[in-house]
């Protein structure tokens, strides 16, 4: 019996009639043959079958279905790159929650692909981007030609970030509108999360620098901006990751040189804040809102995926978010990782948060496309027209696949949190029966880490269920972070499959 809704619906459905019948028009007076059938035709996005057949795929794990690539080629990668590759484990085809690696081996994928695949490989609601295509629409659009179906996802995303039900028109027009605070009202389309990220930091900046010179005066010039950052547990800034822009790589302690000399300069300044400690906050947000400091902005996480999987309480959040609003200090809630893994795809919904950016992508367009999007207020749109401009950053098939996602979340909300709460009590009956070789499980859900007393102790579980072709990871590279194995788990993991993966795990607990 299928666990997950099928959701059947068609084009019509996603991109409304009207918008398809002038796509459709338009194709067949570029082509008179155009099959106008295609905006009605009905898909189920999950079939039952479907969802069988990735169970029965995922309970095979390990098993050699094809031979290896022999053959094969080692690419032409930086060092460090090239020092990290596996290629025995790269992808030939994937379905569901597996994929069949150069080795020939069924892999169960419990990294999502490093979230991408938050919805597996060959998710069956996707046929809908090769139908798009086959009716002509157009991929490649700009910044000034944004085409329908990003703009669309532009209201989607307001909509749901606001909460507001679906075909509540004048709720989100009002809140479309709105020029009050902390209401998000703004969405900015990018490709990766990194330079999302980097918009959000850049339209901080705007209050103490002039984005162009004709602009007017900023209203905080002359001050010192202080960007407030996660810290790890020996106080520095190495706990949060906010991409690989050079800004966010200094907020996490890489370009040490550069950071302290800009620091010397009073350019900006960026302090760590002690992870779940409001007391730690408060104190840096007053010390840094006197004198020539002025608090640039909160950058954070929900789950500090890049941190052990450590979860930010919501009491901590709510009374930092308090402080920041009395001191004019705007916050970016960072859900590159996190987005669309709950009901409701934001966590900082469940953590009632008011946010002044909020950051998606990752699992929103389901590792189809490259689509990472920034949504924000009217008081903090504040950047020029190339202040963010990407060329590639409006696809429509792209903003497609993030609106299938969303289809498909939206009517399985009850099974996700289902199926996240029984990951979160399985996971905790593997650390019960442990011995105390597993001193915590963090996380919420499906994004989760393992913890444990030594980082030796966590590398050897990783290559043990590795070695049983369970892809997950630790976090060897980081001096200061908890030992922890990481798991990503796609949201159409079933109870079976998450009993033979817990199974995997006490297993090699016990030969440890």
């Amino acid at each position: 019996m299928a666990y997950f809704e099928e959701c059947p619906t068609c084009l019509n459905d996603v991109l409304g009639r009207e918008y398809l019948q002038h796509v459709v028009d338009a194709k067949k007076a570029c082509d008179a043959d155009a099959d106008g059938s295609l905006p009605g035709r009905e898909i189920r996005l999950y079939p039952k079958e479907a969802q069988h057949m990735c169970e029965t795929l995922a309970l095979r794990t390990g098993e050699k279905v094809t031979g290896s690539l022999a053959d094969t080629n080692a690419g032409a990668a930086t060092k460090p790159f090239m020092d990290i590759t596996d290629l025995q484990k790269t992808p030939l085809n994937g379905y569901g929650m597996t994929r069949v690696s150069e080795d020939g081996k069924l892999y169960l994928i419990t990294k999502s692909e490093h979230y991408q695949a938050v919805l597996g490989h060959k998710f069956p609601g996707y046929q809908m981007l090769a139908m798009a295509e086959q009716l002509g629409i157009p991929n490649a659009t700009h910044n000034n030609t944004r085409g329908y179906i990003t703009r669309l996802l532009e209201r989607e995303l307001i909509r749901t970030a606001n909460g507001i039900a679906k075909g509540d028109d004048a709720a989100l027009e009002a809140v479309l509108a709105s020029e009050e605070q902390h209401t998000l009202n703004r969405v900015i389309n990018i490709m990766t999360g990194s330079l999302a990220v980097e918009a959000g930091i850049k339209m901080m900046l705007a209050r103490f620098y002039k984005n162009l010179k004709s602009f007017e005066t900023p209203q905080y010039e002359g001050k010192v901006p202080v960007f407030l950052v996660i810290g790890d547990n020996n106080g520095v800034r190495e706990a949060n990751y906010h991409g690989t822009t050079i800004f966010a790589q200094m907020f996490r302690d890489i370009w040490p040189g550069l950071l302290a000399r800009m620091e010397q300069a009073d350019i900006l300044k960026v302090v760590p804040v002690a992870i779940n400690n409001i007391e730690d906050f408060a104190q840096k947000i007053e010390t840094y809102n006197t004198g020539k400091y002025k608090t640039a902005g909160f950058l954070h996480e929900i789950v500090l995926m890049n941190y052990g999987a450590v979860n930010l309480t919501k009491d901590f959040l709510q009374e930092a978010y308090l402080l920041c609003d009395e001191t004019d200090t705007p916050t970016l809630v960072d859900e590159i990782q996190s987005c669309m893994w709950y009901s409701g795809l934001y966590l900082f919904r469940k953590y009632d948060l008011r946010p002044d950016f909020a950051v998606v992508g990752k699992g929103f367009p389901g590792g189809k496309n490259g689509a990472a999007r920034i949504m924000t207020t009217s008081k903090m749109d504040n950047m020029c027209q190339f202040g963010a401009l990407i060329t590639n950053g409006q696809d429509e098939i792209a903003s497609l696949s993030y609106l299938i996602g969303m289809e498909w979340v939206g009517r399985n909300e009850r099974q996700i949190d289902e199926m996240g709460e029984y990951i979160m009590r399985r996971m905790d009956a593997v650390r019960k029966k442990s011995n105390g070789k597993i001193t915590a499980i963090e996380g919420q859900g499906h994004l989760l880490g393992v913890h444990f007393h030594h980082v030796q102790e966590a590398e050897r579980l990783v290559k043990k269920l590795n070695g049983e072709c369970i892809d997950t990871s630790a976090h060897l590279y980081k001096e200061n972070c908890p030992p922890a194995v990481l798991f990503k788990i796609p949201l159409i993991i079933t109870k079976p499959v998450v009993d033979f993966l817990t199974e995997a795990i006490e297993r090699a607990l016990e030969k440890d």
